[in-house]
């Protein structure tokens, strides 16, 4: 009975480090892995041990005989992965990944490595997991928001609890004893780049890429046009954009790219209110979906079939839960791209879009409609956005489709940090392996480093960013232990009382987790949790944590001296 890899598979990796037989692949060693939309069990070398389900931070791992009817695909996409194997062939032999992350060498009269990472998302908690397997290093995370968590929080459709687990993964490398929450506090505003380098060896930045890019087109800047990642934001109560116009009182809505982010926009605008209801949706949000007229989603994509950039679990998510079909001529593309030479996954797409369903049928439910080979030239409207006009991709045809509400979904952008260098073409911080380099020499800005999307560009999915902030961190190691890294010029106490006087409603641990039981009291076991939408009521709930005793404070400054 083999055990099965599902759509909620975030890429991390652990399963791997967890299986002694090594039949999980790609493994974050082979070349593959970094592009790989999931990652896959072989079955026939899969020994039903068990191991990978525990280690998993999201639950996307099952015993072939408890799938849920809809993750049942999942099972031949698994053994897919692997090519058949003569009679008698043995499956791989053991083997573990060498461990890649150098000791620390704490150097004789020198303080342990202090480490500030800026963002708290999934790079940059992989990175503070990374460094804190290392004797005496100590994290300090800063925050701009007074919660932490970055994307999966506001990030990942409410409808995806499975993928939210890995939460409770990031809440155990936050409560370890050399771990420090700095959340509420902005770099850039509250503390400079030089004033962390005064209290710490190095400043890791994991940011991410928070703008969209934006079409530039006519009607772009028409009210009712708006992008998914603000979308997502607003469905998942982020504060930022709690306030985004949000207009649902029109029967069709198009967004403009087929990624992931667009099928999750369009999954939510389409499904059943009452099953959101039992997510972690926004208030707002819900009550918007429950007064919604809309019937259709269009998700247009320039390209055809073949290119679709959205991954093969999330569609066949999609359309388990959905009702998702093509137009005539759109199956006419799928069967043209199917009748030419495809890999495997891009096959695989295929093959499901080909037993869509058609669009002239009759919708008995809000749905949605993949379009192909579709390239915006403009938004009509006056007041605001009426529809899109779209020239057909390579021709001079011209098509037009009504919609009361213009979503974009076609990339993102990574914004300058201050004091380091931005390569502006690439939107990243350029930079070697992790090490931030001057564009003009090529030369390491010392003490500098990032992770995640800032580095590499918008590409991976959650756990991608385990593997990157270990290249990451291994670099940083191997800078301290070669002395290039400044030993910080403050003392250790003096950080704590720079942050309260520049910002006197930094939140700690603790108020975190003040925030975290307030939010799953709120959802009452209906939901998991209630999110507050606002930052005067976290901070609020913040502030009922209770009051550390004199003793826990004299043991926190002793952890924090490294005694």
């Amino acid at each position: 009975m083999p055990h099965v890899i599902t759509q909620s598979c975030c890429s991390d990796g652990s399963c791997v480090f967890a299986c002694p037989v090594n039949c999980i692949h790609p493994t974050p060693d082979e070349p593959g892995f970094a592009t790989a939309e999931m990652l896959y069990i072989d079955p026939a070398a899969c020994v039903d041990c068990g191991a990978c389900v525990s280690a998993c931070p999201v639950g996307a791992i099952a015993p072939e005989t408890q799938l849920a009817p809809e993750q049942l695909p999942f099972v031949e996409l698994n053994a897919a992965f692997y090519p058949e194997r003569r009679p008698g062939e043995k499956v791989p032999p053991t083997s573990k990944l060498a461990t890649v992350l150098p000791a620390v060498e704490v150097r004789r009269g020198d303080t342990p490595l202090t480490v500030a990472v800026v963002g708290s998302g999934p790079a940059a908690m992989y990175a503070a997991d990374e460094l804190l397997t290392q004797p005496g290093v100590r994290v300090n995370v800063f925050e701009k928001l007074p919660t932490p968590y970055g994307l999966v929080r506001a990030g990942v459709a409410p409808d995806h609890q499975s993928t939210k687990r890995v939460t409770r993964l990031f809440d155990r490398i936050a409560a370890h004893k050399r771990f420090t929450f700095f959340l509420n506090v902005e770099v850039g505003a509250h503390l400079s780049h030089a004033e962390l380098l005064e209290h710490h060896h190095a400043v890791l930045y994991a940011v991410g890429t928070p703008n969209d890019r934006r079409l530039d087109i006519a009607g772009a800047d028409l009210p009712g046009v708006g992008t998914a990642t603000e979308m997502v934001a607003w469905i998942n109560g982020h504060p930022d954009f709690t306030d985004l116009p949000v207009d649902l009182s029109h029967e069709r809505v198009i967004l403009i790219g087929n990624g992931n982010v667009a099928l999750d926009v369009a999954r939510v605008l389409t499904a059943d209110p009452d099953e959101l209801a039992k997510t972690d949706i926004s208030d707002h949000a819900l009550a918007a979906l429950r007064a919604s007229n809309v019937r259709e989603v269009v998700i247009a994509a320039r390209r055809g079939p073949a290119q679709s950039a959205f991954t093969l679990p999330e569609l066949i998510g999609l359309t388990a839960k959905s009702e998702v079909v093509l137009d005539a001529s759109d199956h006419e593309l799928v069967q043209r791209d199917l009748a030419r030479d495809q890999d495997a996954l891009t096959r695989n797409k295929l093959e499901v879009l080909a037993k869509l369903g058609s669009a002239d049928g009759p919708a008995t439910r809000p749905r949605i409609r993949l379009a192909y080979q579709l390239t915006p030239s403009r938004i009509d409207g006056e007041q605001r956005a009426t529809g899109v006009e779209f020239t057909v991709t390579d021709t001079e045809q011209t098509r037009r489709i009504d919609a009361g509400l213009v979503l974009t979904s076609i990339g993102y952008r990574g914004t300058p940090i201050r004091d380091l260098p931005f390569d502006d073409t690439a939107a990243v911080v350029p930079n070697d392996g992790g090490r931030v380099v001057a564009p003009e020499t090529g030369r390491p800005v010392v003490g500098a480093y990032v992770a995640g999307w800032i580095k590499r560009g918008p590409t991976g999915f959650i756990g991608t960013n385990k593997s990157c902030a270990l290249q990451t961190v291994q670099q940083l190691v191997t800078d301290y232990n070669a002395g290039l890294l400044r030993d910080p010029v403050r003392r250790n106490g003096e950080l704590a009382k720079l942050v309260a006087a520049r910002q006197p409603d930094v939140v700690d641990a603790a108020g975190w987790r003040a925030i975290d039981a307030a939010e799953v009291a709120r959802g009452g076991g209906l939901r998991p949790r209630d999110k507050f939408t606002a930052v005067p009521d976290m901070l609020a709930a913040a502030r009922s944590a209770p009051k550390p005793t004199i003793r826990q404070r004299i043991l926190s400054t002793l952890t924090a001296s490294g005694h």
